[in-house]
């Protein structure tokens, strides 16, 4: 756990190119996640969400090269040599996955999953490894008795409350959820969210927490990044983002999120698709789909700019200032 106040995660400048792209698929990332800090990553499929958060973990694509830097608790992950990213792996850092039944091995019991690596680094003995997991099995909501079953005889709500479990048996100062509710029906979601709000409070655990859902972002985060075409488009406090996006995809991406008031109508569709890995992208990314593009956009990529008054609200778009002063109720 991060005792510190560095931060859990510090990415700067982060380019990640992979062979037969024409430009970076991760293109000069920045961005932070305090020592007990809850922070979203928003944005479509495709937009880098994942490789982002797994670049804390370095698990990368093969042939990824990389440039700039990826500090996690302090520690760049891109230079760790492999018996140090092993001990990160193990214990700084963890990730929780999409779908736990696809990252637990069927065939072993779920005590043995959750005690593996911790008996395997020697960082624990099995008396205090089977300790640990009882007592991270209880502040998730399940008792002892589940170390004895296999993952086929529990329901996917219970197998993903062993997964943040099993995230938390290192004591990590950097927790990384990639769309951790997204297989879960709503109201075992609504559960896990509280649940991981619960034990970030209780461990001060950093929280990466991935996700295409910007409801769920706004009442989970403290500060949410939304991310296009492997950029950063805006970031900022929740709520002021999504209450006044400065941005056209941020406000796109709020304009198509179904609502339960007001009329009914069609939802809005954001028009065309994200620009071409194997063509050269010189200008804004979002270019082509944004109805407030002018020739600027096509020829220079902007530059994040804070809002006025609001420095911890940037946005990087030639137009921002076209958005201030808009609201979306939230």
């Amino acid at each position: 756990m991060n005792t510190t106040d560095r931060p859990a995660l510090d990415v700067r400048g982060l380019r990640i190119t992979l062979p037969g792209t024409a430009r970076p698929v991760l293109d000069g990332i920045d961005l932070t996640v305090g020592a007990g800090e809850t922070v979203a990553l928003v944005g479509e499929s495709g937009s880098g969400k994942s490789l982002t958060s797994r670049s804390a973990l370095r698990l990368l694509p093969p042939g990824a090269v990389t440039e700039g830097s990826v500090l996690v608790d302090g520690e760049d992950v891109l230079t760790l040599d492999a018996d140090r990213l092993r001990t990160l792996r193990t214990g700084t850092a963890a990730m929780i996955f999409q779908d736990p039944r696809a990252a637990i091995n069927p065939l072993r019991r779920i005590g043995d999953f959750l005690t593996e690596s911790v008996r395997l680094t020697r960082t624990m003995t099995a008396d205090r490894a089977r300790a640990r997991a009882v007592e991270l099995l209880e502040a998730v909501g399940l008792d002892d008795t589940a170390l004895a079953k296999y993952p086929g005889q529990v329901s996917g709500g219970m197998l993903q409350r062993v997964m943040i479990a099993a995230a938390l048996m290192g004591d990590p100062a950097l927790l990384l959820a990639d769309e951790p509710t997204t297989a879960l029906d709503v109201t075992t979601q609504a559960e896990v969210v509280a649940l991981l709000g619960r034990l970030r409070e209780r461990f001060g655990t950093g929280l990466l927490f991935v996700t295409h859902d910007l409801d769920l972002a706004a009442a989970i985060s403290d500060r949410v990044y939304v991310m296009y075409a492997g950029r950063i488009a805006e970031s900022g406090p929740a709520r002021e983002i999504f209450a006044h996006p400065r941005h056209p995809y941020t406000a796109a991406l709020l304009a198509s999120t179904p609502r339960m008031e007001g009329p009914r109508g069609r939802l809005a569709a954001i028009d065309g698709q994200p620009p071409d890995l194997r063509a050269e992208l010189p200008g804004c990314a979002f270019a082509a789909r944004c109805p407030l593009a002018t020739e600027v956009c096509d020829l220079r990529a902007p530059a994040p700019l804070s809002a006025p008054g609001r420095p911890a609200h940037r946005a990087a778009c030639h137009h921002s200032d076209r958005l201030e002063g808009s609201a979306v109720d939230v």
